[in-house]
């Protein structure tokens, strides 16, 4: 059975290790913070003091940071994983980066004998802890064979999208475009159905069963009516962060976004107030502003 490694133990990679950990694979993690250090070897890992100590005892690695910058240094750095993982072996880049930035990681690979799966994800908190996520996977098709086993571990729906890096990319911000602008027009609807005067529980009713109705919708409004803002795993910096990506993708293609446009500057104002909330933490500034709050 193959030696995986699991770069960045917050909310998403410790669910990444737990879940390998879980199906029977030796896991080696790494992070920052000595707290979820802790949490990765009580549930069983192996800890490592750097990403070159790491990838020396791994033959796949997955990459779960927060942006391309620190996705570079782990991978290409001096003593970055591409100098020390054994031939054969695998990065599988689960941090949502510009397809750029994958590309580049990509490129920098070549002739090095590591393979790269470019594979972000969708499925939050609970995919993540559950094993359920869905991946995005591009890369070379003998690769993607080979290390099946390991993705399936901590995913419920692999789709194969390109043999490029960069492909996972691209789809993953096609989905964030979408998933951003139901959330931001799931967030007006609360702060309507607030100032309305209207009951969350009923409006979560109707909401949750009409064609409006999806997992995005649904667990969005839940959290609203609930008044849970923070801790639900679902930082709103990651969102924010998601939705640059997808503009700056369009921009550089002249793609007019006008659904995405206006749900950035949603996201814009509920991460500038509060930095530290979830994502429906922007109908509390709604909310704020009209004087009326949607609650159960």
């Amino acid at each position: 059975m193959k030696r995986v490694g699991v770069v960045g133990l917050g909310d998403m990679g410790s669910g990444l290790a737990k879940n390998l950990i879980k199906n029977g694979f030796e896991t080696t993690g790494l992070d920052l913070s000595p707290p979820r250090m802790a949490a990765f070897v009580e549930m069983g890992g192996k800890p490592a003091q750097s990403a070159a100590e790491l990838g020396a005892v791994c033959d796949a690695v997955y990459v779960m940071v927060m942006n391309g910058l620190q996705a570079k240094s782990i991978i290409l750095g001096a003593d970055g994983l591409v100098s020390h993982m054994p031939g054969g072996g695998a990065v599988i880049l689960t941090a949502t980066i510009k397809p750029s930035e994958a590309r580049e990681i990509g490129d920098a690979l070549e002739g090095s004998g590591i393979k790269l799966i470019d594979s972000p994800v969708s499925g939050g908190f609970p995919g993540a802890q559950g094993g359920t996520l869905t991946m995005m996977a591009a890369g070379d098709a003998d690769a993607l064979d080979e290390f099946k086993s390991v993705m399936e571990a901590v995913s419920g729906t692999i789709h194969r999208v390109g043999d490029r890096a960069g492909d996972g990319q691209v789809m993953k911000s096609c989905l964030q475009t979408l998933i951003g602008s139901i959330f931001g027009a799931t967030f007006e609807a609360a702060a309507l159905a607030a100032k309305a005067g209207v009951s969350g529980q009923k409006l979560y009713d109707v909401f949750s069963t009409s064609g409006a109705g999806c997992g995005v919708a649904n667990t969005a409004l839940a959290n609203i009516i609930d008044r849970k803002f923070e801790g639900t795993g679902s930082g709103i910096g990651t969102m924010h962060k998601d939705l640059t990506i997808s503009l700056d993708m369009a921009e550089d293609l002249g793609v007019p976004m006008f659904m995405a446009s206006t749900a950035m500057q949603i996201f814009h104002q509920g991460k500038t107030k509060y930095p530290k909330g979830d994502n429906w933490v922007c109908t509390r500034v709604m909310e704020e502003i009209i004087g009326a709050e949607l609650h159960r």
